[in-house]
């Protein structure tokens, strides 16, 4: 009984942040489309969840403008593209890969690049200074008097 439980939680889809059951669009088809465009979008206070994730007040008007759009009749390329006019690629958890975005989409390779070039530099041992002719006479003293 215990497993089934446990199995069934581990199953249950992930809760979303729809506070207010009137936030909710009542025609289901609206609001799944509406559910699917919002997890593709950023909460831009959270940043690393989409605004049907969050719980932010933020997230909250965004989800609101998002089902405002769908049920105005736009498609979800429309409501996506209306998001993105006024946030810019940034509101996108996948950002198209542009000229813009080139840097963001690069710098996971750079940063393991970079990671690279320290890691190789630090493993170089540095070359000793050559001693001074002082110091060699000194030494040269010292073997002959230990050896």
């Amino acid at each position: 009984m215990i497993r089934l439980a446990i199995i069934l939680a581990m199953l249950a889809s992930p809760a979303l942040a729809i506070s207010d059951p009137n936030e909710a669009l009542p025609n289901p088809a609206q609001e799944a489309r509406a559910v699917q465009v919002g997890s593709q979008l950023r909460c831009l206070v959270c940043q690393n969840e989409s605004i049907e994730d969050s719980g932010a007040d933020l997230a909250k008007d965004l989800r609101g403008i998002v089902r405002q759009r769908i049920a105005a009749g736009d498609n979800d390329d429309q409501v996506v593209a209306w998001m993105t006019s006024r946030y810019g690629d940034f509101v996108r958890l996948k950002p198209p890969f542009n000229p813009t975005t080139a840097i963001l989409w690069a710098s996971p390779i750079l940063g393991l690049l970079a990671a690279a070039l320290l890691l190789l530099r630090r493993s170089r041992p540095a070359a000793p200074t050559p001693l001074s002719p002082q110091e060699q006479q000194e030494l040269d003293r010292l073997m002959r008097e230990g050896g």
